[in-house]
């Protein structure tokens, strides 16, 4: 006769109470109090304590039980699912049956571990509950931006990594041998996504973006995922209003489905819930104005910084755009506003709270005269993007697109405090492995 397994949040919800139960995963948390081990089993779902009592199962299982006290051991529990309110969750197992299917080594991670020995052992530090609801937010969110996307009428697309352009500077590339040419590990799909758009119009991808920056900050990853989108007849204000209902369909989703991981881990559902669109638009010359008022040192014709965004936006409960940025600073492919010939029909989508820069996005110079203008004067071999230049010689449209940090908007609704902690396996300067 097979077994028809549950697991833990079947078991409290209160829907199984009082019926026989049989569960699977790993010791959480063991205890041993004379005839009675509680034993706190963590499976996907969370977690439940488990009370297995010598007399109410055989004793070789009893024995088992005892055996299996090393944290993250394998086991399967069976047994009556009731109330009670002493336990975590207010509900516990009464085992009746016990199974050992490893028995663990000693756990190599305790309490008050430094954050170096925990990135060694990230691998194992996955298992935490915190960690767990991180990844658990993330597949809802990227769920949510799927749904909008797919309801809009675009196509999720798959560009290759692999490439031997550069999309934003040649200086945070990361170069590799290519058999027997030189190719870099992809900053953007962005040019790519150029491509199928010309066929399917309005295209999307999720894809990993590698930038070789030297930054050792809260923020920034050499590795993290880029949802990213180009549209065809899309003009600056079209952008701007797919970015804004994007990120609140995104966070929305996250908010009604994964209510209470948000709120174990530090965020009110309810605050994401109450952000609605449009959201701010900023012109970057007043953001500067603004700044020098609040005593910094910044002139037109600078970036802005992670200190200068959080001055920005930390007092904010919604999203500010910062648009039209200096066409000195920003990419090549980015089109210039006619009104104002020194700045670029852009925008930056900055997360409230302080969390800085979540999107950049643009207006696509649709003119060849015009890129091959911005290349030269980078100094960029023209040859490298002769496929790219193809795309305004054939049938060139009016569009525009952007780039979104997965990370960093997961960063600011389960409010981390560190980037490293939205990822499974952060790679940052001094980080490869695991």
């Amino acid at each position: 006769m097979s077994v028809k397994w549950s697991q833990v949040d079947e078991v409290l919800s209160g829907s199984l109470e009082g019926k026989e139960v049989h569960l699977r995963g790993w010791v959480h948390r063991w205890r041993e109090g004379g005839k009675i081990i509680f034993v706190v089993l963590r499976d996907s779902t969370g977690t439940l304590q488990c009370a297995v009592k010598k007399g109410n199962l055989p004793d070789d299982q009893f024995e088992e039980a005892k055996k299996a006290s090393l944290i993250e051991s394998s086991v399967e529990i069976h047994g009556t699912a009731k109330k009670d309110p002493r336990a975590p969750g207010g509900w516990e197992l009464g085992a009746n049956g016990f199974r050992a299917i490893h028995v663990g080594e000693v756990f190599p991670i305790t309490e008050n571990q430094s954050t170096e020995l925990l990135l060694d052992y990230r691998h194992l530090w996955l298992r935490s509950q915190q960690l767990t609801k991180v990844m658990k937010v993330k597949a809802h969110l990227l769920k949510g931006f799927r749904n909008y996307l797919d309801e809009r009428g675009f196509w999720e697309t798959t560009p290759s990594v692999i490439t031997q352009i550069a999309g934003e500077g040649g200086s945070t590339l990361f170069p590799f041998k290519y058999f027997d040419q030189t190719a870099y590990l992809s900053q953007t799909a962005q040019m790519y996504l150029e491509v199928l758009m010309f066929s399917l119009e309005k295209v999307f991808s999720i894809t990993p973006s590698f930038r070789a920056e030297k930054s050792r900050t809260t923020r920034h990853l050499a590795e993290y995922s880029h949802l990213e989108a180009e549209a065809a007849w899309f003009g600056q204000e079209d952008n701007l209003k797919l970015q804004e209902e994007l990120v609140a369909a995104g966070i929305h989703h996250a908010a009604k489905h994964a209510g209470p991981l948000l709120k174990d881990l530090g965020r009110d559902p309810a605050e994401l819930l109450a952000i609605q669109t449009p959201f701010e638009r900023l012109d970057y010359g007043e953001a500067i104005e603004k700044l020098q008022d609040m005593g910094e040192k910044i002139s037109w014709g600078e970036d802005m910084g992670a200190p200068q965004e959080r001055l920005l936006t930390e007092k904010r409960k919604a999203p500010l755009f910062i648009t039209n940025f200096p066409k000195e600073i920003k990419a090549f492919y980015m089109k210039v506003n006619p009104d104002k010939p020194d700045t670029v029909q852009c925008a930056d989508l900055l997360a409230p709270e302080g969390y800085g820069e979540v999107i950049g996005g643009s207006v696509r110079e649709e003119s060849n005269e015009s890129l091959i203008e911005r290349l030269r004067k980078e100094g960029a071999n023209l040859k490298n993007y002769e496929w790219y230049l193809d795309l305004r010689r054939f049938g060139s449209v009016p569009h525009a697109g952007f780039g979104l940090g997965v990370e960093r908007i997961l960063m600011w609704i389960c409010k981390l405090e560190h980037i490293r902690d939205a990822t499974p396996f952060p790679r940052v300067m001094n980080r490869a492995s695991p």
